[in-house]
């Protein structure tokens, strides 16, 4: 079994991992909403499907090629482990902690930050060793490319890690000094349970917390961050895909609550959902600050969520 493009694929007898079949896929390993994979193999990440597919003969398919329709961290996971089997299993627990805090944000391994973050680097423009002209083609070649050039690389990352430290070392820093702030009680995590909801305190003094920090500490599926008067929500992945150990709440839709401040916040700012389909949509607001007290939104946040119905369900 070979990477092939997602376009390519299309004529070719393939294994969609972490994305949506095509017209010649045979099998689906994929945690987003109907996909079509078997029950039994169902799990959190795209990458541990895969693996429980390896572990289950039953449901092996010959197949020439194995693709995806977008690049990322689980997706990398998947598709390298399908293509390099004996390698993967061997460096099974690892891989999963890479695509869980690639998708989730949630560190089990500090080593899995490392090489998320190394990822992170190849796939930035600015920042990548790959030649630049990949970053100026069109996204589904891009991807491929990516695709291309990081699956030979990954055993590398998880092998040598320490080699690739200039780029993995900034946002590694970034993140330990978001953990330090967290254990210090300089930002403060309060959930709510009930609502699947965490509120996170960050002082207006700090610049910014990084989100492996704050999503490791909270199961909760929702966040509210406040800093001073600043109140931004957001629903994290989770809420977005399948998951096979626990089931978030179900997303709503946030546009009334949005025309609601926005009637009630009458100044040159405005009020911003991306929509509850989004794969981590927030709602924010743009220009102006808020002349609305921020416990009031807060509290109207806390309401909508309460009485607003569901919008968005992954397990039908």
């Amino acid at each position: 079994m070979k990477f092939e493009s997602y376009e390519r694929s299309k004529s070719i007898p393939n294994v969609i991992v972490d994305g949506t079949a095509n017209q010649a896929t045979v099998l689906t390993l994929s945690h987003w909403r109907q996909s079509g994979t078997p029950e039994p193999l169902l799990a959190d990440t795209s990458a541990e499907i895969v693996f429980n597919y390896l572990d289950s003969p039953k449901y092996h398919v010959d197949v020439p090629a194995v693709s995806n329709n977008h690049f990322d961290e689980d997706g990398l996971v998947g598709v390298f482990s399908l293509i390099n089997p004996e390698f993967a299993i061997r460096h099974r627990e690892l891989l999963i902690s890479v695509a869980t805090a690639g998708d989730f944000g949630v560190v089990r391994d500090p080593l899995a930050a490392k090489i998320v973050f190394t990822l992170n680097a190849f796939a930035d423009a600015e920042r990548s060793p790959l030649p630049k002209h990949l970053f100026k083609l069109r996204y589904p070649e891009h991807a491929a490319a990516l695709y291309e050039e990081l699956i030979r690389r990954l055993p590398d990352f998880v092998e040598k890690t320490d080699g690739y430290e200039t780029l993995w070392r900034d946002e590694n820093d970034s993140w330990k000094a978001s953990e330090a702030l967290c254990d210090s009680q300089k930002v403060v995590i309060e959930e709510n349970t009930d609502l699947d909801l965490a509120i996170v305190r960050i002082p207006e003094n700090i610049a910014d917390c990084h989100p492996f920090a704050i999503h490791s500490r909270t199961k909760c599926s929702r966040l509210i961050y406040l800093r001073g008067k600043r109140v931004e929500f957001q629903y994290r992945y989770e809420g977005w895909v399948r998951l096979a150990t626990r089931r978030p709440l179900l997303r709503v839709d946030m546009d009334a609550l949005t025309e609601e401040l926005n009637r009630e916040d009458a100044t040159s700012g405005k009020w911003i959902f991306e929509r509850e389909v989004g794969i981590s949509p927030r709602l924010y607001r743009e220009g102006s600050s808020s002349i609305l007290n921020a416990a009031d939104v807060v509290s109207k946040i806390e309401h909508h969520l309460r009485t607003a119905p569901a919008a968005w369900n992954p397990y039908e």
